[in-house]
């Protein structure tokens, strides 16, 4: 099972390589695009890493999160919907760099990938904390409501990450047009947690009085 596992794992993670390469470059016209280079690296190095990680100590873990298949139709609308905003993102960054449009200075490049790094940590640190973690919105058997650490001050942890982590991509591929698309991003998740709240409510047991208790879902003291 384990070697299965890898096996799907390195080629998801080739072909992730692959795909973003191609929507990176190909619209740039050009391998010297360094900001394309520089997300390429901010990106695929951590999630090697954390891939190892996981498949030390976590394979079910990792299982779960390269599980992507959304069963709730509006949940699978939302990934569809994330979807196309980064391969617009992508391909608008590309074009910037081909055509001379208005690009960022290489400071703000490199202060964003700072960001997108930091932004990896507190990734790390929401798998660590919830190991029921997966890339599909569901309630998993015996699952508990995890409560501590940095789901003591907000609910959706990982979103959060991930929200301070793709805004920062356009950044670092020095795009501002890029970064107007990726604008809906944190749209589509507000539109996810509201649905996935809904089931944990319906589905897991004390969700309701943990609501209570952790009162923001995404930005402390904001939303």
């Amino acid at each position: 099972m384990k070697v299965r596992l890898l096996a799907e794992a390195l080629v998801k993670f080739l072909l992730g390589i692959a795909l973003v390469a191609l929507l990176v470059f190909l619209p740039a016209g050009s391998f010297s695009f360094s900001g394309g280079w520089l997300f390429m690296g901010v990106l695929f190095i951590p999630m090697l890493i954390v891939g190892i990680v996981m498949m030390a100590k976590n394979p079910d873990l990792l299982r779960k999160r390269l599980d992507a298949k959304e069963k709730q139709r509006e949940q699978s609308l939302i990934v569809k919907l994330s979807g196309l905003m980064f391969l617009a993102g992508f391909v608008i960054a590309g074009l910037g760099h081909r055509f001379g449009w208005y690009t960022l200075p290489e400071t703000v490049s490199l202060i964003a990938s700072a960001v997108f790094l930091l932004s990896y940590v507190l990734y790390a640190e929401v798998l660590r904390e919830n190991t029921y973690l997966s890339r599909t919105v569901e309630v998993q058997e015996g699952q508990k409501v995890i409560d501590t650490g940095l789901y003591g001050i907000i609910r959706h942890p990982m979103y959060t990450a991930t929200v301070i982590m793709f805004m920062s991509v356009p950044l670092i591929l020095g795009s501002v047009y890029s970064f107007v698309i990726f604008l809906f991003y944190p749209v589509l998740i507000a539109g996810r947690i509201k649905n996935e709240e809904r089931l944990l409510e319906r589905e897991l047991s004390g969700y309701t009085e943990y609501k209570k208790k952790v009162r923001y879902r995404l930005i402390p003291f904001i939303w």
